[in-house]
């Protein structure tokens, strides 16, 4: 590479270290945290954001759909379950998941070690999710005691155009 291609090459890309970018604890049921790697506010590029989670055992993200997001899930470490639109998948590490718009999908970590994924949401905004529920969460720092989402959850829901989980099923 030349000198004269240097400043392109890094102004298109990036490189993110394992604790770097915003972070943030999650509330029930999902515990654990989230760190967003990549947004539109610090990188070039328009149409994505995106970041990993860690779902400790026996922890899961809820139901929910997007109405204008799609979503795009690795699982890099550990085994749990997905639920999207009422099919079952076993998901276990190198399982890539890919939720549509309107899709209603969960996941949950039911192995006994924590459940590491890689997300990538079209187009962004689920880093604005995560800053709304959570609670910012320093690299190395112990996991807070088990908090509750905030008071005014279906507010944010409603504001980043997510669907709602169905009706309870009777058992």
């Amino acid at each position: 590479m030349s000198d004269t291609d240097a400043p392109f090459f890094n102004r298109w890309s990036k490189v993110i270290g394992p604790e770097e970018g915003r972070s943030y604890w999650q509330p029930l049921p999902s515990r654990g945290h989230v760190t967003v790697k990549l947004t539109p506010e610090d990188m070039p590029y328009d149409h994505f954001s995106s970041g990993i989670q860690v779902l400790p055992p026996g922890c899961s993200v809820r139901e929910h759909g997007h109405q204008q997001n799609h979503e795009l899930i690795f699982i890099y470490e550990g085994h749990g379950r997905a639920e999207i639109e009422d099919e079952c998948y076993d998901l276990e590490p190198g399982t890539t998941l890919l939720f549509g718009r309107y899709a209603r999908h969960l996941v949950e970590n039911t192995g006994d070690c924590d459940m590491k994924l890689f997300w990538v949401f079209m187009p962004p905004g689920l880093e604005d999710w995560f800053h709304a529920i959570g609670r910012v969460r320093q690299p190395g720092e112990a996991m807070p005691a088990p908090f509750n989402r905030p008071d005014n959850v279906a507010d944010v829901q409603d504001k980043m155009r997510f669907v709602a989980p169905r009706p309870a099923r009777p058992e």
